[in-house]
């Protein structure tokens, strides 16, 4: 691992990943092309006023997949709401009446779930054999 991969403020050295999958209400197939580029440009201009920065974004018909590295002074649960609220929002403006053929009632993008998974170089086991090969003080 490179010295430039980590993040490094004042009070920490770190190197937080995490996978994001936000799914369509009603797992409806509403991501064509189209809004599958204008999410991708509004999680790219949204992130680092988070201080996010996106390794990858793409997605299919029903779902989005983020891949980030963060700070971890960062809240996950509000950053995902903001990511959330601020593409729904904006899809909802520039594509109104392309939505109105999947939702009747409501003009929410998203489930009120999402999925999150942490994410690294490194696998839990060879985490743990690590930590575990570590020479334990001896008593004295």
């Amino acid at each position: 691992m490179n010295k430039k991969d980590y993040k490094s403020t004042s009070r920490s050295v770190s190197d937080l990943k995490a996978h994001l999958v936000l799914v369509t209400k009603y797992r409806r197939k509403v991501i064509n092309q189209q809004l599958l580029e204008d999410l991708i440009n509004i999680v790219n201009n949204l992130a680092p006023l988070w201080g996010v920065e996106i390794i990858e974004v793409n997605g299919e018909s029903d779902h989005l997949h983020l891949l980030f590295s963060y700070y971890p002074q960062m809240q996950l649960s509000k950053f995902v709401n903001n990511i959330k609220t601020v593409t729904s929002r904006l899809i909802n403006k520039n594509h109104a009446e392309y939505l109105k053929t999947f939702y009747w009632k409501d003009s929410v993008l998203w489930t009120s779930s999402y999925f999150i998974a942490s994410c690294g170089r490194v696998t839990v086991e060879k985490l743990k054999q690590y930590v575990e090969s570590q020479n334990s003080p001896v008593e004295t």
